[in-house]
C-alpha cells in the first residue's frame, strides 16, 4: 500500500491562454499565476515531502510547474503521466468561453456524472475519469510515498475530497484493486 501525497496545482492563470485565443484544450497551457507560483514555492517546503520516492504529474502546464517547483525544493524525479490529466470538460474540443466551461461542469454534476441512457454528451463520464486515474495510480501502488501533481476533478477518484484548494496536500493510502470512493459532487466547484 502506498501513502499519496495528492498535490493540486497551484492557482493558473487561464487569462494567459483566452487573451491568446486558446480555447479548448489550449486552456491546459495555462502557466501559474504569479500567486500560484507563490503558493507553490510556500508549499514544497512541507516536510512531509522530503522522503517521497518520486513525484508523479499530470502533463497540463500549471501540473508540470507546481512539479518542477517542488522538484526543484526536494531534488526528486519528475515522471509525467498523460493520462494524469484532469477530467475532459469537452470531447469535441469546441469550447471557445469559460460560460461554456461552467454550462458543461454543471451538466456533469447533475447528471453525477453519468451519461443519460442511449446518449453520449460533450464530457468525459466519471467512470472513464476513475478508470484512467486508478491505471496511474495502480502503477505505483508498490511504492512507500509518492507525490502525486494534478487536478481536483482527478484527485476526488481517489479519495472522498470536498474540497482541494490550489497548493493543498491531501493524504491518500492507496493499494491496487481497492473499492472506488463515493466521489463528492460539490456545487462550489467553479469551471473556469
Amino acid at each position: 500500500m502506498a501513502l499519496f501525497y495528492l498535490i493540486r496545482h497551484g492557482e493558473p492563470d487561464y487569462e494567459a491562454v483566452s487573451k491568446i485565443g486558446f480555447y479548448g484544450f489550449g486552456r491546459s497551457f495555462a502557466p501559474l499565476s504569479e500567486l500560484g507560483l507563490k503558493q507553490m514555492e510556500e508549499m514544497a517546503e512541507d516536510s512531509r515531502l522530503l522522503d517521497a520516492d518520486l513525484i508523479i504529474c499530470s502533463p497540463y502546464t500549471r501540473a508540470l510547474q507546481t512539479a518542477a517547483i517542488i522538484s526543484r525544493k526536494i531534488n526528486k524525479e519528475i515522471v509525467v503521466e498523460p493520462e494524469l490529466h484532469e477530467w475532459i470538460v469537452d470531447k469535441t474540443n469546441s469550447i471557445t468561453s469559460s460560460e461554456e466551461v461552467a454550462m458543461i461542469g454543471k451538466e456533469f454534476q447533475d447528471y453525477k456524472g453519468v451519461y443519460p441512457e442511449g446518449q453520449d454528451m460533450r464530457w468525459e463520464s466519471l467512470s472513464s475519469l476513475r478508470e484512467r486515474i486508478k491505471r496511474v495510480a495502480d502503477k505505483y501502488a508498490d511504492y512507500e510515498k509518492v507525490i502525486i501533481v494534478g487536478h481536483g476533478m482527478a484527485f476526488r477518484t481517489l479519495k472522498y475530497i470536498e474540497n482541494i484548494a490550489p497548493a493543498e496536500i491531501v493524504e491518500c493510502r492507496y493499494e491496487r484493486g481497492q473499492e472506488d470512493c463515493e466521489y463528492a459532487f460539490n456545487r462550489g466547484i467553479k469551471f473556469v
